[in-house]
């Protein structure tokens, strides 16, 4: 490697990526970047090839050639990882949420094993090895080659290290070459998310290994001795040993962004408004959002990859399968298809231009001449071009407005190889534009990519003070930074969070996010025979690829603007009855996050479980309790306990057996309809759980208890009405605790007391609440809020489907009684997040800054502040409703998903008079509830929703 004086004169870095069609690399002097070349000191593309080896040494050699750099004056090399997506779209390589297309051919087996732990750490249920022991012999049998092993909460499990201990037992009892994914390695805290993350991870590790093999290989050649590292998605480093045991399937767009922001800095005109970056490759097309700053718009809680929901922190983008090596075909109708399949890196090969057989989106854009390659004459049918070219723009247009938060035209940058593609206009775009050494953008975002180190904790705050237990989540994330590969003193803190964890007593959860600069002395990893060994009989095979893809049939996607639910008359009692479809749950899930008011838990898994059940034949039907005899015995109840429990234990029927044990005491065989605790949060769906045609197979009354989310079980409008009524009651757990509780002085006892006894049971149970009459129900409850959910979430799939996100806000407010009850109180970003306890629940506050003029997308779309900015006064407090959307998706964000950064919109909605009729309603659920010395002051006129069951109801 040289004297030292040699090595810390290596500034160079070089940045590689290889897509499914070309790879890229440039050399960038990282500390000339404000220079007019940006740094860049040469810069090559060619051709992927089968075995990623030869195309990246022979653009990573040519770089070397072009600079006149010589090998041992390179600090580095990285490579962007956008490759490892490609298998994903195409559909080349328990799964809940993920695509049909994309579960038919990854889902090969799920087995359960006893485990787990609880939020504080503590085992749940201790590892049986017999049981995994007998999984094993059933993934043999199948002749599956991956495993993944996710346990609740295995990302704070340092004592029991329980997935750890599966996988070796899982790797004794498998054949050799067998790989296991554990997923506290892979993501954070929330188990659907993370699994799902870590199922992806497993269906691109053989590839991903065998790529990170390649790499090395060509670095090899090139007689560089210099780190490897690749790309994450959030634009920092990872070593490549860490790589090939955890790809992650990741879209690297920060390149596109950084480059783009060089561009726009040297003249071009958009500073005042955000723009749109296009990368397009050999296989897919990845969009997002630069806003004037110069910084990317960042995805907040709602982040898909292929489809597939995933915990991973990176920009807001959409991707699609299109091309330079999308394939082209014409079915047997006469309609003409671009993509998704692609023939990817074999399309020097197989493309018409290069002498194949496949016509790609390349030969079409040759066709009309916008592209020169090949060594081919492309003669192709004009119908077939026309329609190919309507196609490609159709699809580039599609996911342009996907990114778009309001319909008003943006610049749109195009990067990448498959830049040519794109006509000469698009509809949604304002102008296109083909920056300086856009084609090798992802290289150059590699080049110059930082070092980083995360962790998630959950600690002890019993014997140590809350800033030192912070102080030592911050150690270890900027101790991960630094055996990442980051200088010592150049890593910071770039994001941190704590909070108390509900439920729990002295437990704190801290989130630490550092990042540094890459340590250009950093000696590289010694490489042995070893580590090259069985490379050439994994190599994928030089015979022609078999372009077919999966086909799967899936649902005509539903449209929003004109879908009407199903109510019908029943012919025996004469009631109207709103049958639920999967359409219904879907509005009814987003409608209840909103009304959770940032409280409730996510409906996520809910909606799954309930989405599954109706797929299986399960009916739902939602009935008015004016319907009801007067009489009529109504149950009621949902789930208790801390939402950060429910992101990771797996979605059961403990509200079920909680309703039947209630049931047994009070010798009850059933009941007439069933209504929710609270309509806020996953509880509002809860209900359609216990009356669904699976269990009891009542209708579910249209309302709640709360007509919003409530940390308490006593602060519900029956307590407010009807004090001490609620018990007796049950809560259980679902693995067999049960707990009853008949008699008590008043509400709020009964609700300390099951917090207690939750905590004990895992910090999640099922509750079952001491029934009322419909009279009662009718009388005290609030009433129509499960057709007010469907209208909110209506409005939201409306506003995705006719691109005009950034109107929901002003959708939600007609729905909620227009501006009389309901109002836009701010729109801004999120600037501080500060989480406490109060009286055992997790209480809190967000500061919301209006956004600076760099930062808005589209002008007029944000609220001034009013005043001078020193005069404090309060426009909204509770009972009242106060939702906070997120405003890129239009969707809710609850409080475990606020993150400083995140753009939010702020809407307040006029509660029920049930809660401000008599003076119990504010002192159970006003300000000084919650501890602010303040007096309520409504921000409007309540206007009770409107019935989807009257106005969808057949006619008479």
């Amino acid at each position: 490697m040289g004297s030292k004086s040699v090595e810390t004169s290596k500034t160079v870095r070089i940045g590689v990526d290889v897509g499914g069609t070309n790879t890229d690399a440039v050399a960038i002097n990282p500390t000339q970047q404000s220079e007019p070349g940006r740094g860049v000191l040469a810069h090559h593309k060619t051709p992927t090839t089968p075995d990623v080896t030869a195309g990246i040494e022979a653009a990573v050699g040519a770089v070397l050639e072009k600079s006149h750099l010589a090998a041992d004056t390179i600090a580095s090399v990285t490579v962007g990882t956008t490759h490892f997506i490609n298998a994903l779209p195409e559909g080349d390589p328990a799964l809940l949420g993920v695509p049909p297309a994309l579960t038919k051919i990854i889902k090969g087996y799920v087995g359960y094993c006893d485990g787990g732990l609880h939020i504080d750490g503590s085992e749940e249920a201790p590892i049986v090895e017999a049981q995994v022991v007998e999984r094993c012999r059933e993934i043999k049998a199948l002749g599956l080659t991956a495993v993944v092993v996710v346990g609740a909460f295995s990302p704070i499990d340092e004592v029991f290290q329980q997935e750890d201990r599966v996988r070796e037992i899982v790797l004794r009892e498998m054949p050799p070459g067998t790989d296991v994914v554990v997923s506290h390695e892979v993501a954070n805290i929330g188990l659907l998310e993370r699994e799902n993350a870590s199922i992806l991870n497993a269906a691109i590790l053989q590839y991903a290994r065998r790529t990170v093999r390649g790499f090395r290989r060509a670095m090899k050649a090139l007689n560089l001795h210099c780190p490897l590292f690749l790309t994450q998605n959030d634009g920092t480093l990872l070593d490549a040993a860490a790589a090939a045991r955890d790809p992650h399937p990741h879209v690297q767009l920060r390149s596109h962004q950084l480059h783009a922001r060089g561009c726009l800095s040297r003249g071009h005109d958009t500073q005042d408004s955000s723009a749109i970056v296009a990368d397009i490759g050999g296989t897919t097309t990845d969009v997002g959002v630069l806003l004037p700053s110069g910084l990317p718009r960042q995805a907040s809680a709602y982040v898909t990859v292929a489809g597939v929901r995933v915990n991973y922190s990176m920009p807001h983008l959409h991707s699609v399968g299109l091309g330079g090596g999308s394939i082209v075909r014409r079915a047997d109708d006469g309609k003409v298809t671009v993509g998704p399949g692609s023939v990817g890196h074999y399309l020097t090969r197989e493309a018409l231009v290069f002498g194949g057989k496949v016509v790609t989106a390349s030969d079409i854009a040759v066709a009309v001449g916008r592209a020169q390659m090949g060594t081919c004459a492309v003669n192709l049918e004009p119908s077939l071009v026309t329609n190919a070219e309507t196609q490609i723009k159709k699809l580039l247009e599609g996911v342009i407005d996907l990114i778009k938060t309001s319909p008003e035209p943006l610049p749109v940058l195009l990067v990448g190889g498959g830049a040519v593609l794109a006509p000469s206009s698009l509809e949604g775009a304002l102008e296109l534009r083909h920056p300086p050494f856009s084609d090798v953008a992802n290289a150059v975002g590699a080049a110059i990519s930082n070092v980083g180190g995360t962790v998630d904790v959950i600690q002890s705050v019993a014997d140590q003070s809350i800033k030192e237990a912070v102080e030592r989540a911050k150690a270890m994330a900027i101790q991960r930074a630094i055996d990442a590969g980051a200088e010592r003193d150049s890593v910071r803190v770039a994001e941190e969070e704590s909070y108390p964890v509900t439920y729990v007593a002295n437990k704190l959860r801290t989130v630490v996010k550092a990042i540094g600069k890459l340590d250009i002395n950093l000696k590289a990893e010694s490489s042995t025979e070893e580590d090259f060994a069985g490379e050439d009989e994994e190599e994928e095979s030089e015979v022609a690829k078999d372009f077919s893809i999966v086909v799967v049939e899936e649902p005509e996607p539903v449209d929003p603007v004109t879908y009407q639910p199903k109510v019908i008359r029943n012919e025996s009692t004469g009631i109207l009855e709103w049958h639920i479809s999967e359409t219904d749950i879907n509005y009814l899930a987003d409608g209840c996050y909103v009304l959770g008011c940032a409280g409730g838990g996510s409906p996520a898994a809910s909606r799954i479980q309930l989405r599954d059940m109706l797929r299986a034949g399960h009916t739902m039907r939602v009935i008015d309790t004016s319907s009801l005899d007067p009489k009529a015995l109504v149950y009621w109840g949902g789930h208790m306990g801390s939402p950060a429990t429910s992101n990771e234990r797996l979605q059961s029927i403990e509200t079920v057996y909680a309703f039947r044990a209630l049931m047994e005491y009070r010798r009850e065989e059933s009941f007439e309809a069933v209504l929710s605790l609270e309509i806020g949060g996953a509880n509002g769906l809860e209900p359609f759980l216990v009356g669904s045609s699976r269990f009891f197979d009542r209708p579910i009354i249209d309302g709640d208890l709360m007509g919003r989310a409530y940390p308490c079980y006593w602060q519900t409008t029956i307590a407010v009405h009807a004090p001490n009524e609620l018990v007796p009651c049950a809560i259980d757990s679902g693995d067999g605790k049960t707990i009853l509780m008949v008699r008590a002085p008043d509400d709020e006892i009964v609700d300390r007391a099951l917090r207690a006894s939750c905590s004990e049971m895992g910090s999640r149970v099922g509750m079952a609440s001491c029934p009322a009459t419909a009279e009662k129900v009718g009388k005290f409850g609030v009433l129509k809020t499960v057709s007010l959910a469907w209208r909110i979430g209506r409005c939201i799939a409306r506003a995705e489907a006719t691109n005009t996100l950034s109107m929901v806000a002003e959708s939600i407010v007609q729905e909620a009684g227009g501006a009389k009850s309901a109002k836009i109180l701010f729109r801004g970003k999120i600037v501080a997040v500060e989480r406490r306890l109060f009286k055992g629940h997790s209480l809190g506050s967000i500061t919301i800054a209006g956004l600076a003029a760099s930062e808005e997308e589209n002008s007029g779309s944000g609220m001034g502040q009013q005043g001078d900015g020193t005069t404090k006064s309060i426009i909204a407090s509770v009972p009242d409703l106060i939702c906070v959307l997120d405003t890129s998706s239009g969707r809710n964000l609850g409080v475990p998903e606020f993150k400083c950064g995140f753009r939010v919109t702020v809407l307040g909605i006029t509660c029920s008079p049930r809660w401000t009729e008599t003076p119990a309603g504010l002192k159970i659920g006003g300000p000084k509830a919650f501890g602010y010395d303040i007096d309520y002051q409504p921000i409007g006129q309540y206007v009770e929703p409107r019935s989807v069951i009257e106005e969808f109801a057949p006619p008479v």
